[in-house]
This record gives C-alpha cells, structure tokens and sequence, in this order.
C-alpha cells in the first residue's frame, strides 16, 4: 500500500495501512440511529468506545445529509457541534494520533470547529456549497477532505446523471485538487461520494473502478457504511446491513482504499486486519511513488 503523508497541527501523520474514521453525529434524524448521539456526554463517550475499537479519526456532525433531510441553519448547527467538539477533543488527547474531523459544508461552521478543538474538515460538497469553504480551509491550514456530491442533499438523488460516472468524478477533482494546491491546501483527501447523486448502479461502478482514483495521487476515503447502496440491493434496512458493510468494506480495500468512513468500528478494524493478512504488500498502486 502506498504510504501518504497528512499533516496535522504541525506534526507529520503517515497513513501506511488503512485508517477507520467513526461516524458520530450530533442529529436527531441521520439514517442510522445507532450513530446519533444528542450531549456532549454521550458523544464523548462513544468516542472513546471508537478508539478504543481502533479508530483513527472521529467524524463529528451536525446536520443530517440524508436524502430529504431537514434543512438546518448554520446558527443550530453550530449549537449542535459547540459543547460536543470541546468534550471529545478532551478523550482524542489521550490517545496520540487520533484525530476530529468536522463534517460540514459550511465555511463558517467549519471555522468554529477547528477553533474549538477539530483537526480536519470533511465538505460533502467538495466546496460547492459555500465559496469561502476553500479560502477558510487555507486560513487554517488544516486537511480538507473533498467529496463529490452531485447537486445538494435535498435534490441529489433526483435522477441523477452522468455520461461516465467515474470519468466524470475523476474529471471534478483533477480540476478541484489544483485549485486547492494554489492555495495551499496540500492536505487533501479524496471521497467519491457513494450515494450522493448517485444511483445503485453509479455506485456499484464506482466501487468497482474506486482503483481509477489512485491517479490523483491522494488517500481515498471510502464511506460505504449502512448505506442504501447495500440494504436496497439486499432488501433489508439500514440496521440490517452490517454483513453487507463488512463485504463492501473489503471491495473498497482491494480498489486502493485508504480511509473506511464507518459506523462500526470493531468490525472495520477487523476488516482492515483480514486485508493486511490477504495482501501484506497492499494493493498495487498506478503511479510510481514520485508521481504521488
């Protein structure tokens, strides 16, 4: 597995072997109830549950993207995320190298959430939605993880199209990710998005040509967890999708995966370790280490 380097609050992180990221969301209406958590309490609490499982970073949200979600204004999320980023920054500084990201697409809250202990920004819309989300993330000098999403959540499912899906999102970030080095911003990780403007068979395609993505010479995130993707193919729900979490986990893994975006953390570090027994090496990579 290629080894990459993010740079976080001044100190070099290398992400040689994939990294779980837990899902922790400050909502009373995500998709998964089992990732929702409404105090500061609780929430630290079951971040220290997911590191104690094995996750590298904890991803704090307050504003559900689910398809029809409840639009939500910057005002309540930020009340959402203010007392529980300070709570789990406390239990993330007991264990060296685990990391906050804050999942917003919001310049402003991401702003607050850096300044009141997050290390990175997670943007569903990859920019898109806010046009001061870039200049903030350069301000602060924190790593920007880049989603695509195809239109916004209320709308994104929508028939959305495409003339080759992959290309297509291959194409949006080999023009965002200049933009973002012209900047400054170098620490940047890429997300396909699954589900967010896409359909079952965009994500599917995706999933089986995640390997294309190496090309931009940066760490994929992957976040498959409990999504429709699995339970509409399945026929069962969200609840009912961890065996089916754990199997595209894996796929995601032999494509060049680098960060599992997960609501179960014990079972995607034991993913992670069946990976490492099966490919040792990790997985080939399509450019040479110098043009990384």
């Amino acid at each position: 597995m290629p080894e990459f380097l993010l740079k976080v609050e001044g100190t070099i992180h290398t992400l040689s072997t994939p990294w779980v990221m837990g899902i922790l969301n400050i909502t009373p209406d995500s998709f998964f109830e089992g990732s929702r958590f409404s105090s500061a309490e609780k929430a630290a609490q079951r971040a220290e549950e997911m590191i104690a499982d094995g996750a590298k970073i904890i991803d704090i949200g307050g504003y559900s993207s689910r398809p029809g979600a409840d639009a939500v204004s910057p005002e309540e999320e930020w009340q959402r995320l203010e007392s529980v980023i300070p709570a789990v920054r406390a239990v993330v500084d007991k264990h060296p190298g685990t990391f906050i990201s804050v999942d917003t697409f919001r310049a402003s809250v991401a702003e607050k959430a850096v300044g009141a202990g997050a290390h990175m920004v997670n943007d569903i819309s990859g920019g898109n939605l806010d046009d001061r989300m870039y200049e903030v993330v350069a301000k602060l000098q924190v790593p920007y993880i880049i989603m695509h999403m195809q239109g916004d959540p209320s709308t994104m499912q929508i028939n959305p199209t495409y003339e080759h899906v992959t290309q297509d999102i291959v194409k949006f970030f080999s023009e965002k990710l200049p933009q973002l080095h012209a900047m400054g911003i170098h620490d940047t990780i890429v997300d396909v998005g699954f589900g967010f403007g896409k359909t079952l068979e965009h994500n599917y395609q995706l999933l089986r040509e995640l390997h294309a993505f190496q090309l931009l010479g940066r760490p994929i995130l992957a976040g498959v967890s409990r999504k429709s993707m699995i339970y509409k193919a399945l026929g069962t729900t969200a609840d009912e999708s961890l065996n089916g979490t754990t199997a595209l986990h894996m796929a995601a893994l032999l494509q060049g995966s680098n960060i599992l975006r997960v609501h179960d953390v014990k079972e995607a570090m034991e993913t992670i370790t069946l990976f490492n027994e099966l490919m040792p090496e990790g997985v080939h990579h399509l450019l040479y280490p110098w043009e990384r």
